[in-house]
């Protein structure tokens, strides 16, 4: 394994599941592994919980809310069965570059009857309906961007949303890495994850190199919370 100073700044090199032609069955069998990853992380529940604070205070009409890099589209489906049992009504959508993981997300969300729109779309593309979601988020995203694409992302989020930006991301550490080491191992047999799983970590921004970019996007007054296991929540509102 890799540790100390190989950590100290960022490594991206390309991941598996973003080169084109891998095996459509090697890459359900890596979402799968992602499923059970983020199941145990309870990214969902952390996300959930801003979006819950805001529904709150709209309860007379649907929360629009919009994933972007959806993957297999299960953290989207998480907060559509969240709000279901919470009574809270969330009108979600969910959005990934790649076919594949949009016809995977739109499968999973039958087979948990998930009630959400699933479609293909590029997140960082500028959009031409500006503001027409309450809520923007994106998880596990930001790592696989450049600080360039990331400040781009940060922009786009900003356009699309009325009221709420959510990132959640990795952090970049030697505990981060220790566990991603361990944990792909123990909750997944796909090669695939086994070997992105290392590349994220090491791809994964700090904290307070996303809080500077997030700064660089016009997003100054954005929270960040660390979060177990070695991830961050970046939170910013409309003025």
């Amino acid at each position: 394994m890799i540790w100390g100073a190989a950590l100290n700044n960022r490594d991206r090199q390309p991941e598996v599941m973003d080169q084109p032609g891998l095996d459509p069955k090697e890459h359900a069998k890596a979402l799968m592994g992602l499923r059970r990853i983020n199941a145990i992380s309870r990214c969902s529940a952390g996300l959930f919980r801003p979006i819950e604070a805001l529904a709150i205070t709209q309860p007379a009409k649907p929360l629009r809310v919009l994933e972007l890099a959806c993957g297999g589209g299960d953290t989207a489906i998480d907060l559509a069965l969240m709000a279901k049992r919470k009574g809270l009504s969330l009108d979600i959508h969910a959005c990934d570059l790649n076919p594949e993981a949009v016809a995977i997300a739109q499968t999973n969300a039958v087979r948990r009857q998930a009630a959400l729109t699933v479609f293909t779309a590029d997140a960082l593309a500028k959009p031409t309906d500006r503001n027409s979601f309450d809520v923007v988020y994106c998880t596990l995203f930001a790592h696989h961007l450049d600080e360039l694409d990331v400040v781009r992302l940060l922009e786009v989020m900003a356009l699309r949303s009325r009221k709420l930006v959510l990132v959640d991301d990795l952090i970049r550490s030697r505990l981060g890495f220790a566990l991603a080491w361990i944990g792909t191992r123990l909750l997944s047999r796909s090669w695939v994850v086994h070997t992105d799983g290392l590349l994220s970590v090491r791809a994964a921004l700090q904290p307070d190199e996303m809080k500077s970019i997030a700064m660089q996007a016009g997003l100054k007054d954005a929270q960040i919370k660390r979060s177990w296991p070695e991830r961050y929540l970046l939170n910013w509102a409309h003025s």
